[in-house]
């Protein structure tokens, strides 16, 4: 950034006052143009963001104190910053519990993104509250300045990472389609929402980084090198002992009538009272009852009350018949994603 003006424009503006000469020749004279270089470079060009943000950092200072809260943070960072290096990327920024980086190409945030995540769940002790991140991730142009990155593409990412749960990683369809192929199979339309200056809504897609948290990781080869447009997706629902399984060819019924597919005999729930089915590859919960169904997801207090109207389920929650799914009861199922091959 540079400044321009008139030389020596405070001197004469002194002598106009008592010479009216100096005054019409400061008025009329050709300007002599001085330029100020501040050193300060501004470009615009594409760029994957990445947001992360360390979740209930608040409690974990409680809970642990300050010095090692610090220090497990710290050495949380570091990881992190390890995979980022690894994926070519740059980080911004630290801000607080949060992160903000920076990468050349969207696939390269996608990997990061990811492996964030895994590190986060390989450092967790397991004497010690688990830390867990939420990752907000887009690609598009943005402004570098002073090492520094501006615009929409940012301020979308600030968005998508207060809207992301513990352990999850939202994007945009934007960002999904600047993605090779193979990679856009992991990802899932989840819901549209405003962003503040925006006009119109912006898609909110997750990025499926994991099959189960509880399941360890396989190194077949074999597996991990099959197309990902081969795998097929399942919900399996656990109510009660039993496991239901809800694929393409198969919508599921829950309610209190014994006609419905999985019985939940509680004073709550309706005789049918909601559907849960496949669509064009993600699974979907239409509520269809008089008090309405409670989605919560994992790693999460904030619950979804649904009246009428349906949801795309994530990875892996509960769902509440009638009342709140975090009161654990005969009301509650377990829901969680599986690949089967």
């Amino acid at each position: 950034m540079s400044f321009t003006g008139r030389a020596g424009h405070w001197a004469h503006a002194v002598l106009v006052t008592r010479n009216s000469k100096a005054a019409k020749k400061f008025l009329t004279e050709p300007p002599q143009v001085i330029t100020y270089d501040f050193g300060i470079s501004e470009t615009t060009e594409q760029r994957a963001i990445l947001f992360a943000d360390v979740c209930e950092s608040t409690r974990i200072y409680e809970t642990l104190g300050d010095t090692r809260a610090l220090e497990l943070i710290n050495r949380l960072f570091a990881a992190l910053q390890r995979e980022v290096e690894a994926a070519g990327g740059v980080t911004v920024k630290t801000l607080g519990d949060g992160m903000v980086c920076q990468f050349r190409e969207s696939d390269d945030g996608y990997r990061a993104a990811c492996k964030m995540q895994e590190a986060v769940v390989n450092l967790a002790p397991s004497n010690e509250p688990n830390l867990k991140i939420s990752i907000g991730y887009t690609y598009g142009p943005v402004v570098l300045k002073d090492a520094d990155v501006f615009g929409d593409t940012v301020n979308v990412c600030a968005r998508l990472v207060s809207l992301a749960n513990a352990a999850q990683v939202l994007t945009t369809r934007q960002t999904v389609d600047a993605l090779s192929p193979i990679l856009r199979e992991r990802c899932r339309e989840l819901y549209a929402t405003q962003v503040r200056g925006r006009a119109g809504e912006v898609m909110v897609c997750e990025v499926m980084w994991r099959l189960d948290p509880e399941t360890t990781r396989i190194n077949d080869v074999e597996r991990d090198a099959m197309p990902q447009a081969a795998w097929i997706w399942i919900l399996k629902l656990t109510h009660s002992g039993e496991s239901f399984i809800v694929d393409e060819a198969t919508p599921v019924r829950l309610g209190r009538e014994a006609g419905n597919d999985v019985v939940v005999q509680t004073d709550h729930a309706s005789r049918v009272h909601a559907r849960i089915f496949s669509r064009d590859g993600h699974f979907y919960i239409v509520d269809q009852s008089t008090n309405g169904t409670f989605l919560l997801v994992d790693g999460t207090a904030r619950e979804v009350r649904l009246r009428r109207s349906e949801s795309m389920l994530g990875e892996r929650g509960w769902i509440g018949l009638g009342k709140s799914a975090a009161h654990h009861g005969d009301h509650v199922l377990r829901y969680r994603l599986e690949r089967r091959s």
